[in-house]
């Protein structure tokens, strides 16, 4: 599977688009993919600490973001988690360095989808909920920022295997 149907697989999974067209979809996957190719990798500039208390029932949370005190919090647990569902999947490429990296490189993105850069994945998104005359009313594509954020922490992390690659393989073989 590509990155594309990953991310359509992942829109499609969140419920407000749960009876979209296929083609709806994969428009917003491209875009939202293109967006976050487009996002210039800057060095993280946040704080990080490690808890390890991120895989809670049937939930995994590999990082988290502050932006009050601009720290990512890495849960250890689940970067110990996705290492060995990689390790069980053969992809031995992926370390838990990388892993982490990656895991803040997303939650960097996340922050910096706010402001100015969310109005412009809302214009490239293109999803008019309202019409008046010429006047358009542009709605937030739900799982749009995950799929940015995915991929801009792929970029970042230089990982031969997608955040979306392995979270699908998570969501396969994690428990």
């Amino acid at each position: 599977m590509t990155d594309e149907d990953l991310a359509v697989a992942l829109l499609r999974a969140t419920p407000t688009h749960e009876n979209r067209t296929e083609e709806q979809l994969r428009s917003w996957a491209a875009t939202a993919l293109e967006f976050a190719d487009e996002l210039p990798v800057e060095p993280a500039d946040v704080h990080v600490v490690e808890k390890s208390d991120g895989v809670t029932g049937g939930l995994v949370t590999l990082a988290e973001y502050d932006a009050r005190t601009r720290t990512v919090t890495v849960h250890t647990d689940s970067l110990a988690l996705l290492a060995d569902v990689a390790a069980r999947k053969g992809w031995t490429d992926v370390t838990p360095e990388a892993l982490r990296e990656a895991a803040v490189a997303h939650e960097v993105a996340h922050h910096r989808l706010h402001g100015g850069l969310a109005r412009a994945l809302r214009r490239r998104l293109d999803h008019v909920v309202c019409r008046v005359g010429s006047l358009k009313v542009r709605g937030h594509v739900v799982g749009a920022d995950e799929v940015v954020a995915h991929r801009y922490a792929h970029r970042a992390s230089g990982l031969r295997r997608s955040p979306l690659q392995l979270s699908a393989a998570l969501a396969e073989l994690g428990g």
